[in-house]
């Protein structure tokens, strides 16, 4: 590890329930440090962390901070009035972000960063699966809890880094990058970049911190990325090229934007020349990862139950059409939580478009996140817009876990049910199969 972090040996984590910092709070665990952290809500990743070792508390307080801290970390989804980071800052102790920890964790590494506005955390794990099952041992560290293994984090002890790079805030030019996927890029977190462009010219400055002799992975010939390419010096990979390696290839994730992500991560293997041979067995046996459309089980009433964290509208398109192939004559019923105020205000019409192959859309609250309460947007616009595209098929419904009585007494019949949103709505699909 990097030495600022090799000297620290205790450490603690102010929104350490979430999916990047749980992931550096084990790799933490696991190099014998003493570790303690904080999230405004209890879970299981925080039980997981409590069983691992590590100091948990509930809530966000001043007197979280054990006085003997060496370096705070902390989520840039918390504001620097944080108590916590308050009293760090009172009591001279260092802070750093999760993004800035990674660029540390990157130095000493071949980094191959997988960034991209969708898409960007299956691909990771189906390039850290890539790595492993090629004997390259590489640690990984994934966005999401991966299906194989159960973890987020894998340490290995290679050169090599597999880290899913998020865009937001720039927060990916911390890293320094041996390797960049870029999966797509579309229009997203408006409420930090503005524009498409803005947008653009992040992905084009990360592409730019690639030295001569690494790789830039992309859809080469794909407007949006042309911008982007032509900052980087690095060698430029068209993965788009890769898809006659991947037609013969068995994905167990259905639709085509698992098979996209499938050629990106050929791209990588086959730059890094892993033989076809793994690459087409890793991939036919990667299960996935939480919450990417992933399959939960069956309801009482033997309705199938699918989980997933899209939270934009090219996103939802894209996980309806795969369950619409994989069920062509089911009646399909999206439960989808919006995420963001921002999100849903300047995508509002974009959303609108979002659901055509949902025979019934029940939208909940909008999940407020980082954002303060803004009464301009509420989930009954939305339903509004998605209504006025078509038929009446939308509907607005305040606390998304009533819906498990709608099925009980009858109200709510369907053959499929998809749980959709980034925010707490995945706690329905959890308490339906629970059932």
């Amino acid at each position: 590890m990097n030495e600022l972090l090799d000297r620290a040996k205790k450490v603690h984590l102010v929104g350490i329930g979430g999916s990047g910092m749980s992931a550096i709070a084990r790799l933490l665990l696991l190099e014998g440090k003493h570790v303690s952290g904080s999230d405004r809500d209890d879970s299981k990743t925080l039980d997981e962390l409590r069983v691992a070792g590590a100091r948990i508390f509930v809530g966000h307080r001043s007197g979280n901070l054990p006085t003997d801290t060496d370096l705070v970390v902390h989520t840039i989804a918390v504001d620097y009035e944080n108590p916590e980071l308050e009293r760090a800052k009172s009591m001279n102790i260092k802070t750093m972000t999760y993004p800035e920890v990674l660029g540390l964790i990157s130095k000493d590494k071949f980094t191959i960063a997988v960034s991209g506005t969708h898409g960007k955390t299956t691909t990771t794990a189906m390039v850290g699966k890539l790595l492993r099952d090629a004997g390259l041992d590489p640690t990984v560290i994934v966005g999401s809890r991966m299906l194989n293994p159960e973890s987020n984090l894998v340490v290995g002890k290679s050169k090599y880094l597999v880290v899913e790079a998020c865009e937001y805030r720039r927060s990916f030019l911390n890293i320094e990058p041996n390797i960049v996927v870029i999966t797509n890029i579309d229009r997203d977190h408006l409420d930090y970049f503005g524009d498409l462009p803005e947008i653009q010219r992040a992905f084009g400055e990360f592409a730019a911190k690639l030295p001569s002799d690494g790789a830039l992975i992309c859809a080469a010939i794909r407007s949006r990325v042309a911008t982007v390419k032509a900052k980087t010096k690095a060698k430029v990979i068209d993965y788009e090229l890769c898809e006659p390696l991947t037609r013969d290839f068995k994905l167990r994730l259905p639709g085509a934007h698992n098979q996209w992500n499938a050629q990106a991560a050929v791209a990588v293997a086959e730059y890094l020349n892993i033989p076809h041979g793994v690459i087409k067995k890793s991939l036919e046996t990667f299960k996935g990862t939480k919450r990417r459309l992933e399959y939960k089980g069956k309801t009482f009433n033997d309705t199938l139950v699918y989980d997933d964290y899209g939270h934009a509208p090219s996103e939802i398109r894209a996980t309806l059409s795969a369950l619409r192939d994989l069920y062509p004559d089911k009646k399909i019923t999206i439960v989808f939580q919006p995420h963001l105020y921002s999100r849903t205000r300047l995508l509002l019409g974009e959303f609108g478009g979002s659901f055509e192959e949902a025979d019934n859309v029940i939208i909940t609250d909008i999940f407020a996140s980082r954002e303060p309460n803004d009464n301009s947007i509420h989930a009954k616009d939305l339903v509004s817009r998605i209504n006025k595209n078509g038929v009446q098929k939308a509907s607005y419904i305040e606390d998304f876990m009533s819906i498990y009585e709608l099925m009980r007494e009858g109200e709510l019949k369907t053959d499929i049910l998809l749980v959709e949103g980034a925010g707490s709505v995945g706690a329905l699909a959890d308490a339906l199969i629970k059932e």
